[in-house]
């Protein structure tokens, strides 16, 4: 997506041209000095405003027919949230933003463009154009643009109500998403589908509308056939009602969300593949609805995997980690240098961390590390869960090698991570993120509705990953 497409922002070329104002981001400590940017005047106003520096704080300064300058508090910090508020917050027209040493333009771009994003009006009257405030990109804020458009990309998805958002819709907006940047994608359905992937198949048999399975793959334009192999793999149960094991009410309110790992990592894909990154790249995506209805999956069914190994279904509610068994297992046919999968997948895991701080697990320690460290650099963190060994045991079934829900109503989220852990090959270096995907309330950045975690801490440890020798696995 160019620059041009965002309605938010301005090409640089405008920034010479007049009518542009100033939002001026400076720290606390830039406070005694602020006369230096705005003037003796804009500043004694600013002063008396009641203007304290505060992260998100925005002052607006007067000038000649209406407002001149602005002034936004902020943290010498790469957090792109605290820029959240400008795009609503300033008067319409044409600003350039004034950044201190330690942010990037990147960092401002990105976050501009996040608290400038809408969801879709889905059938609704659209409100009449108006105009709005509008950011001239500085020097290398591109990067910040490129972020932005894969993570609205991605709430777009998530936000769609579902009625739209099928398994079909959603294969059909990877592709319509991939294959425009040169990924060769296979949509995989019918009977194919369920004999390659017969978890997948079995989740979906309850639904009128069939599952599908993408398959996407692309190297980069430095990339041999040596090159590091990223897999990713995204849960993308677009409707959940539980099954048989049917949610309440209030449990199925924002079940649309099921598919967001599927979303956060079509994603992450759409940003490794626009940065040309020297990596080969394969992603897979299990669309699947969770219905009810004479075909649907039963509590104590026993299903053979791709694997080979066999699953008694415990909870018809615990689909997710159905959906990407199987999955799991194919993409370690291929020897991935990384594999990864994002998903919805425990509400255990958001009682233990909250609705945003998405759980990691991993059975590499430098993996582990370099995802949480390049997240709390990027104001994009992770917190990590043990794959607790001594817990696999409550998986297990009289009738098959394995239960898809533990014995214990204990650590949902760590036997979660345990039953796919059965599916990783041995050497294959892997980490699951469960994330929410979902913003309750509005904050700055953050409207209400979907949203894209851990893109921006993955991305930014994936060639330091890959292109990394120390590895610890357990």
């Amino acid at each position: 997506m160019s620059i041009e497409e965002f309605p938010c922002l301005l090409p640089s070329t405008r920034g010479r041209r007049g009518g542009v104002r100033v939002v001026h981001a400076i720290t606390q400590a830039d406070l005694p000095a602020l006369a230096e940017r705005v003037g003796e005047a804009g500043a004694a106003f600013v002063r008396e405003s009641g203007f304290r520096g505060q992260v998100g704080e925005l002052a607006l300064i007067p000038g000649k027919g209406g407002v001149g300058a602005a002034v936004l508090g902020v943290r010498a910090e790469a957090d792109p949230f605290q820029f959240g508020t400008l795009a609503t917050s300033l008067p319409p027209g044409a600003w350039k933003i004034a950044l201190p040493e330690g942010i990037g333009p990147d960092i401002a771009v990105l976050g501009f463009c996040l608290g400038a994003y809408r969801m879709p009006a889905f059938g609704r009257a659209a409100p009449p154009d108006r105009e709005i405030a509008r950011l001239v990109v500085p020097a290398g804020g591109a990067a910040g643009a490129e972020v932005a458009h894969a993570i609205c990309m991605g709430r777009d998805l998530i936000n769609a109500p579902p009625n739209l958002m099928g398994p079909a819709e959603l294969a059909e907006a990877a592709r319509a998403v991939l294959e425009p940047l040169g990924a060769r994608l296979e949509i995989v359905k019918g009977r194919k589908l369920a004999r390659a992937y017969p978890t997948v198949a079995h989740v979906g048999a309850g639904s009128a509308r069939a599952p599908k399975v993408v398959i996407a793959r692309w190297a980069g334009s430095k990339a041999g056939p040596k090159a590091p192999l990223l897999s990713l793999v995204g849960k993308g149960v677009c409707f959940d009602t539980g099954g048989y094991d049917i949610k309440p009410a209030a449990g199925m309110l924002r079940m649309k969300k099921d598919m967001g790992g599927a979303a956060v990592m079509l994603a992450l894909a759409r940003l490794v593949i626009a940065r040309d990154l020297p990596i080969r790249l394969e992603l897979r995506l299990g669309c699947v609805e969770n219905s009810i209805s004479g075909t649907a999956m039963r509590p104590s069914d026993v299903v053979v995997t791709r694997s080979g190994q066999t699953v008694e279904i415990g909870n018809t509610d615990a689909e997710g980690r159905l959906v990407l068994c199987d999955l799991l297992a194919d993409a370690c046919d291929s020897d991935p240098d990384l594999l990864i999968d994002a998903a919805t997948l425990t509400g255990a895991a958001r009682v233990a961390l909250g609705p945003d701080l998405p759980a990691l697990f991993s059975n590499d320690d430098a993996v582990a590390h370099a995802i949480l460290e390049a997240g709390t650099g990027c104001a994009d963190p992770l917190w990590r869960l043990p794959l607790w060994d001594d817990y696999a045991a409550w998986l297990r079934s009289p009738v098959a090698d394995m239960n898809n829900v533990a014995a214990k109503p204990m650590a949902g989220s760590l036997t979660a991570a345990l039953f796919l852990k059965k599916f990783i090959k041995s050497g294959v270096r892997w980490a699951h993120i469960d994330l929410y995907a979902w913003n309750d309330h509005y904050r700055s950045g953050r409207p209400e509705g979907g949203e894209i975690p851990v893109l921006r801490a993955v991305y930014a440890a994936l060639l330091p990953i890959l292109h990394g020798r120390d590895s610890t696995r357990s």
